[in-house]
């Protein structure tokens, strides 16, 4: 059972007796058969079967990188929860500090005093952004912050386990969500929207509700990009049947819509990467999670918040408080098993949106809705295409439905530079093969939209004369 790679692995029976399991099947066992390497170790297929030199490695990677495309003219077409965003220089030179780069969670308050202030103005700005009094810092990404609300939900309800979410939510993010909530017995259930708006349909959410609800979550913009027109709606719903309103947000939209306080929100939850975060082929990004003031919610927060204090001198300082970890002193008792933050991404997304302010944040957010809405325009003048297919008010994203495959058309694109959405075919029970969500920011320029749109009419009429 020797393998040179794997430290250890000589000793392999000795560890088994001192631990009392009988055969390595025996450890793994929670790992599905299928999930399982078969093989002789010997056989596995990584490396390249011998030690490589230095220069090796180098032409080796040099390799595997000169195969990979990099779409920046045109930027991406795509949105659904990472979005091509102009991303400030200054804000790359913030996150490369060492101070900032090298440190972790910070379990020493007496030497972390910069780290922490940058994270107690992280939540400060992003409470001033949501209208939410309580932020934390932070989470991974925007589907565990998700996931996270809906376990707090389950414990701070009223012993209903019932959890309402919307048809069009992202699949992503859905999925995770069932993960986290399956272990606790919690039903999931979807509410529908009108397939000619994208709202939500009230009368559905109302008798979806009656027997009671743990959380009835909202996205805002929703994951195909429509404006939820009367989220206050909804908000009332969940409280009047004992639920939670949990409200998920993009948080340039934010800055011109009405934030998740304003709309009577419990929870809020999101993706920062918008803020001033690349793209970073696919992370690490930044999950957002506030609450109102209710210390029912607050005390049910998971992970950490960091808070302002005076020292025994009275010189202000920052301390962690409510640490909710497993980590912590609350063992067994913790609110959620999250063994780190996101701490940079959370500095990041403090530095661009102190830089940029409310009124360069709402510019953002009109540049993005200017584009996103020519770039539909245009869409609508090719031949059989639906742009947009909801008839509601959107921001960056937005569905469109193709007279043709989708996916054909997006392999077609990407011959052609252009990176074009998502398909949507197997997302939705209502999706067809043609249905496809894009994303226009303010990283696209006009000439990015009218090539995009030019190629996708000329792939549109290729396939359909197939």
């Amino acid at each position: 059972m020797y393998h040179p790679w794997i430290p250890n692995s000589s000793r392999i029976s000795e560890m088994l007796r001192e631990t009392g399991y009988s055969s390595i099947e025996e450890l793994y066992s929670d790992i599905p058969a299928g999930a399982r390497f078969k093989g002789d170790w010997d056989s596995l297929p990584i490396g390249a079967g011998r030690p490589l030199s230095e220069a090796e490695v180098a032409l080796v990677m040099e390799d595997k990188l000169s195969r990979v495309r990099v779409y920046r003219d045109p930027p991406p077409f795509m949105g659904g929860g990472a979005w091509p965003r102009l991303v400030p220089a200054v804000i790359e030179e913030v996150v490369r500090r060492g101070e900032f780069l090298t440190a972790y969670t910070p379990y020493q308050a007496e030497i972390n005093q910069g780290l922490m202030q940058a994270l107690f103005e992280y939540q400060s700005l992003m409470a001033e952004l949501l209208e939410m009094e309580v932020v934390n810092s932070s989470m991974y990404d925007w589907s565990t912050a998700l996931a996270e609300a809906m376990l707090m939900a389950l414990r701070v309800s009223r012993g209903s386990k019932r959890v309402l979410l919307p048809e069009t939510m992202n699949p992503l993010h859905r999925r995770v969500v069932e993960t986290y909530l399956s272990p606790h017995g919690a039903q999931i259930l979807e509410y529908p929207v009108d397939m000619e708006t994208g709202q939500p349909v009230m009368e559905a959410v109302e008798d979806l509700s009656r027997s009671g609800l743990a959380a009835l979550y909202a996205e805002q913009p929703s994951f195909t990009g429509v404006v939820v027109e009367d989220l206050e709606a909804l908000g009332e719903i969940a409280h009047r049947h004992g639920g939670l309103f949990v409200v998920g947000v993009e948080p340039i939209s934010a800055s011109v819509l009405k934030p998740p306080g304003r709309v009577g929100a419990d929870v809020a939850v999101g993706e920062g990467q918008p803020l001033g975060i690349g793209l970073n082929y696919g992370g690490p990004y930044l999950g957002i999670f506030a609450v109102r003031w209710d210390l029912r919610l607050v005390r049910q927060m998971p992970g950490r918040i960091i808070g302002l204090t005076r020292d025994s001198e009275g010189r202000r300082a920052y301390a962690m408080i409510l640490q909710t970890r497993e980590q912590h002193i609350r063992r067994e008792r913790a609110t959620s098993n999250i063994t780190t933050n996101e701490a940079l991404m959370a500095i990041a997304a403090a530095a661009y949106m102190a830089l940029l302010g409310g009124e360069g944040l709402r510019r953002v957010a009109e540049v993005s809705w200017y584009n996103s809405h020519y770039a539909a325009k245009r869409l609508s003048e090719v031949p059989g295409v639906r742009s947009p297919l909801f008839a509601s008010e959107f921001i960056s994203d937005f569905t469109v439905r193709l007279p043709v495959g989708a996916r054909r058309v997006r392999e077609m694109l990407r011959d052609r530079g252009v990176l074009f959405g998502i398909p949507l075919e197997d997302s939705f029970k209502w999706s067809t093969r043609g249905d496809v969500l894009l994303a226009v920011t303010e990283a696209h320029s006009k000439r990015h939209i009218d090539y995009m749109v030019e190629q996708v009419s000329e792939v549109i009429g290729e396939v359909g004369g197939v």
